[in-house]
């Protein structure tokens, strides 16, 4: 048995549905199924997510405060007022600031942008960043994926005769700032889509002050929407298929060393290229310190500029990989002294000299790493805050259970997986007692095993090239519309192997009839020592093609593996002392037929058990349920049926260590004990001490044999021994030689090695798999 790391979740279907879709959309049965599962169950719906040329964006206009803010703005430019975009330091507020400039830009508007600094300034709209821009003479502040919860900055600018416009796309608080227009999806009841990026509701705004859809902005925008992991379904899919095929083929200078520096040819790009290259890239801008280089990049002409200005970002791209790695390595180690009982269901980590900028992604590898709510903090015992963001699972909303303290948090803002916050130094355990309560009250145990939604089951030979290439008419992949998660079930797992540095990786071939399907486990290296040969595995993993000299093969990229049955590792032949099993269990039980021996493993494996075959009976171990490493040979064949007696173990390990033994020291023959017994007959008494070298010489018997057979005569009363002289009695009757306790524990000994140290492994996985279906048949309980 190899237990899956997460739940296996399948999605519910309709086969009725199934059928209309494939039937209708002449596509195949699997991507029937996909799109159900996703919800896209009519043909109208389905239709409408494949193909691009049945999308289309919404009326801009159904958006509350379009037209009020639309009015301000040309006002705004009709009297040469000076308008400033105020932005944020992220991806998606880096994208949002440069798609409003560019087009107040074209509309000849007087406009500037600013960016607040992370750590000067913190997130969102502050009172001395108004008050600067009132003294600069801007009379029109429009916020770009920021400023829902800036209540008191907005009515601090109304104070000095600034107007505000809002465009935002957080979650709004109950108390909404008093600007002049608000566009938010969210408090648009007529507006159909509710979840565009803060980029995403620039370009409605732009779209809207444009008089058409600014297609050519599209890249940009696509850049705002991955990065910023919001659903990419309806418009937000427009924009990134668009976006994506224009990034292919950019011609702004910027984005082409961006794409340079991060090696990736315009060929190659995917929205993967954007969640792993551009995005993380601008957001380590604003992360370490003020994110103006970001959009000066984005919105560079010049290509010898922009190059410079892309290896400036790769610089400090590098500097906040680095930051991360050293602040998560401290994180890990706070929470493992916090909590060494792992009791809180939501983990808080703070530490003076934090980056602030980077806790948000130290917050996601914690969660990677405990699949609990984490919240990173960085303390400034000068200013007496700790300052930080969180990352939730499934089961516990961020923003909703933050709201619950906000008696506590004077700034936070966020999702239902993703927040931030300020809050008084005094105050971090108070918000640790609080939001363990919280999910006290809100989450089992199960909630904290990671699940896995599984968007298909398939056979192996299904995953090919073209079925591959149908699944891709799905993309662009990405919130709300990941890449479809295959399971693959009891299939023969064939040359498995460790790959990679350290054998920190898997690979295997997964054969179904007669399709070989090759697999791949990133960081999966140790399962290859924890699946014996001739067992089922089952896989979830997402299809892709590999590309090798020229050939291209469907392959699997394994999310996670389990067997689902009962075991068998042969390591017959291993010395005991040298023993190495897996990492990912602490407790074995050995069994031996010794408990004075290996001392050694026992200081190895502190807290197994060590038991010796006939004490398993008598003692109250749970053999099914754990991993049992038989050390020695059973005294009998009935010995080790007994130990399993109620069921085979989840795994068996083989060891069998045997120092005396017999199967090559085989028994002497019936004619052999003819001749000793004549020449016992003959030399009554016959002096050991004296003549058994002799003997053995002229016999060519060894001296084991000589001793066996005298040995066997003693047990059956043909002889006496004293002082080493050998007397034979007298006999009545004729005697078996299987009478003997000396020759039948001798034959049992061979046959029991032979059974064991020297048959084959699938021989014996049948022995086993015999002992299981004879006690089911007998009424026993078993795993």
């Amino acid at each position: 048995m190899l237990k899956s790391k997460a739940r296996w979740k399948p999605k519910l279907s309709n086969h009725q549905e199934e059928q209309l879709l494939s039937k209708e959309l002449q596509i195949s049965p699997l991507l029937a199924k996909l799109l159900v599962t996703r919800g896209f169950n009519t043909v109208d719906a389905a239709s409408k997510f494949l193909y691009e040329d049945q999308m289309s964006f919404h009326d801009p206009f159904l958006l509350e405060g379009m037209d009020i803010a639309i009015d301000r703005v040309f006002q705004a430019i009709e009297e040469n007022e000076k308008i400033l975009i105020f932005g944020d330091y992220d991806a998606d507020g880096v994208s949002s600031t440069s798609v409003l400039y560019l087009t107040l830009i074209e509309l000849e508007a007087k406009v500037d942008f600013y960016i607040p600094n992370r750590f000067t300034e913190g997130y969102g709209p502050n009172k001395n960043a108004f008050k600067w821009a009132n003294e600069q003479g801007y009379s029109l502040i429009i916020t770009v994926d920021t400023g829902i919860s800036a209540a008191e900055e907005v009515n601090f600018a109304n104070e000095l005769g600034m107007d505000v416009i809002i465009t935002d796309h957080h979650e709004p608080p109950e108390e909404l700032p008093n600007a002049i227009a608000i566009i938010h999806p969210k408090l648009s009841p007529s507006y159909p889509f509710k979840e565009l990026a803060g980029v995403g509701v620039v370009f409605k705004f732009a779209s809207a002050l444009l008089g058409r859809e600014p297609e050519e902005y599209l890249e940009l925008v696509s850049i705002g929407t991955v990065a910023d992991l919001v659903p990419l379904v309806d418009e937000n899919r427009l924009i990134v298929k668009k976006g994506v095929r224009q990034l292919k083929q950019t011609k702004r200078e910027g984005l082409r060393a961006l794409l340079e520096i991060s090696g990736t040819t315009t060929d190659s790009v995917t929205e993967e290229t954007i969640g792993f290259a551009i995005g993380p890239r601008i957001n380590a801008v604003g992360r370490l310190g003020d994110a103006k280089p970001a959009v000066d990049l984005v919105l560079e002409n010049d290509r010898a500029l922009a190059k410079k200005r892309a290896e400036q970002i790769e610089i400090l791209n590098k500097e906040r990989q680095e930051l991360v790695s050293r602040m998560t390595e401290e994180a890990i180690k706070q929470v493992n002294e916090l909590d060494s009982s792992c009791s809180n269901k939501v983990i808080i980590v703070a530490k003076e000299g934090w980056n602030a900028g980077v806790v948000g992604i130290v917050a996601s590898k914690l969660v990677d790493r405990f699949y609990k709510p984490v919240i990173v903090l960085s303390i400034d015992h000068e200013k007496g805050i700790a300052k930080g963001s969180a990352r939730s699972i499934e089961g516990f909303s961020l923003f909703e259970n933050l709201t619950k303290c906000k008696d506590i948090l004077p700034h936070f803002g966020g999702h239902t997986l993703a927040a931030g916050m300020t809050l008084a130094i005094e105050d971090v355990e108070l918000l640790r007692l609080r939001l363990n309560e919280y999910a006290d009250q809100i989450m089992t145990d199960e909630d904290f095993i990671p699940l896995k939604e599984v968007d298909l089951k398939c056979q192996a030979s299904e995953v090919s090239i073209s079925f591959i290439n149908e699944l891709n008419m799905l993309a662009p992949f990405g919130m709300h519309n990941p890449k479809p998660v295959l399971e693959i079930n009891e299939v023969d797992a064939l040359n498995i192997k460790q790959i990679g540095n350290g054998g920190a990786h898997l690979k295997v071939q997964l054969k179904d009839d007669v399709t070989f399907l090759d697999a791949v486990g990133f960081g999966f290296g140790h399962v290859a020592n924890e699946i014996a040969t001739g067992s089922k595995i089952s896989c979830l993993g997402m299809a892709s093609i590999n590309e090798w000299n020229g050939k291209r093969k469907p392959q699997l990229m394994i999310h996670d593996i389990k067997v689902n049955h009962w075991q068998l590792f042969d390591l017959r032949g291993q010395e005991p002392h040298r023993l190495t099993l897996p990492h990912t269990e602490e407790k074995f039980i050995f069994l031996h037929q010794s408990s004075n021996e290996y001392e050694n493993l026992k200081t190895k494996y502190p807290i197994s058990t060590f038991v010796a075959y006939e004490d398993v009976l008598n003692l109250d171990i749970n053999i099914q349920n754990n991993y049992v490493i038989l050390l020695d040979l059973p005294s009998s064949e009935n010995n080790l049926k007994e130990v399993f007696r109620n069921g085979l173990s989840e795994r068996i390990y083989l060891i069998f260590n045997q120092e005396e033994l017999h199967f090559f020291s085989p028994i002497p023959s019936r004619e052999s004990f003819k001749k000793f017994y004549s020449i016992l007959a003959n030399t009554n008494p016959f002096d050991m001490n004296m003549y058994e070298v002799a003997l053995c010489r002229k016999m060519g018997w060894k001296k084991e044999q000589v001793d066996f057979m005298t040995k066997v005569f003693f047990d059956l009363e043909f002889v006496t021994i004293e002082d080493g002289k050998i007397r034979l009695l007298p006999q009545t009757e004729k005697k078996d030689l299987s009478l003997s306790n000396t020759y039948a524990k001798k034959l049992a000994s061979i046959e029991l090695e032979r059974l064991f140290l020297y048959s084959k492994c699938d021989e014996l996985t049948t022995f086993f798999q015999n002992m299981k279906s004879h006690f089911s048949e007998n009424g026993e309980a078993l795993i």
